[in-house]
C-alpha cells in the first residue's frame, strides 16, 4: 500500500475512467447550512492533484449558500463495476478567477448560455420559461465568446481525510484511511 493517497485516487481513477460506462469523475458533494442541516447532490469532478479537488457551480444556489456559510464538505466516488469507493473529507475555499476562467472557456457552448440562462436552485414557474431565457442568452452572445458569468465559479476540496474502501467477500472489506498531520499524512487500516 502506497503512503501517498494521490498516487492511489490516481489510479483507482485511472481504472474508472477505463471501465464505468458514464461519468467516472462523478462524485456525491455533502454540505450543510450554518446550523448543520444536511445536504447531498451530483457533481463532476474537474480537477485534482495534491492541492485538492475542484468542481464547479452557480454560487447563487442552495450548494454555494451553503459553502460560503460553512466551508466543510464530504466528497464520496462510488464506482459500482469497481467494486469501490473514496470518501474525502476536508475544508473548501473558491478557485481563482483565472482557473474559473479557464475552464469555463473550454464548456461546450451551451453548457455556456446555460449557466448564463439559469437561477439554479430557485423556483422555475415552468420548463418554457428557462428554455425562453436560453434563447435570450442565444441571441445575446450571439456571434462572440461567452464569458463566465459572476454568479458561477469553481470550489476546491483540500483534503483532510481520505478514505479508500474496496469490496470484498463476506463484506470482509478492506479500508484504508489517510488522515492529514503537519508533515504529510498517516494511514492506517479500518475494520470493514
Amino acid at each position: 500500500m502506497t503512503t501517498d493517497p494521490f498516487a492511489l485516487f490516481d489510479a483507482w481513477f485511472a481504472e474508472a475512467r477505463a471501465s464505468e460506462p458514464n461519468d467516472s469523475n462523478a462524485m456525491a458533494l455533502a454540505t450543510a447550512t450554518a446550523d448543520g442541516r444536511p445536504s447531498l447532490r451530483m457533481v463532476l469532478l474537474k480537477g485534482h492533484g495534491p492541492d485538492g479537488f475542484v468542481f464547479y457551480t452557480n454560487l447563487d444556489s442552495r450548494k454555494g449558500g451553503e459553502l460560503a456559510a460553512n466551508p466543510q464538505v464530504a466528497l464520496l466516488f462510488h464506482w459500482k463495476s469497481l467494486r469501490r469507493q473514496i470518501r474525502i473529507e476536508g475544508p473548501v475555499e473558491p478557485v481563482a478567477d483565472s482557473v474559473a476562467d479557464a475552464y469555463f472557456a473550454t464548456r461546450s457552448r451551451d453548457s455556456q448560455l446555460g449557466a448564463w440562462a439559469s437561477d439554479q436552485s430557485r423556483p422555475l414557474a415552468d420548463r418554457a420559461t428557462f428554455e425562453a431565457r436560453f434563447a435570450e442568452m442565444q441571441a445575446r452572445f450571439e456571434g462572440r465568446d461567452v464569458p463566465r458569468p459572476p454568479r458561477w465559479s469553481g470550489w476546491r476540496v483540500t483534503p483532510e481525510r481520505i478514505e479508500f474502501w474496496q469490496d470484498r467477500a463476506h463484506r470482509l472489506h478492506e479500508r484504508t484511511l489517510f488522515v492529514r498531520d503537519r508533515d504529510g499524512w498517516t494511514s492506517g487500516l479500518l475494520y470493514p
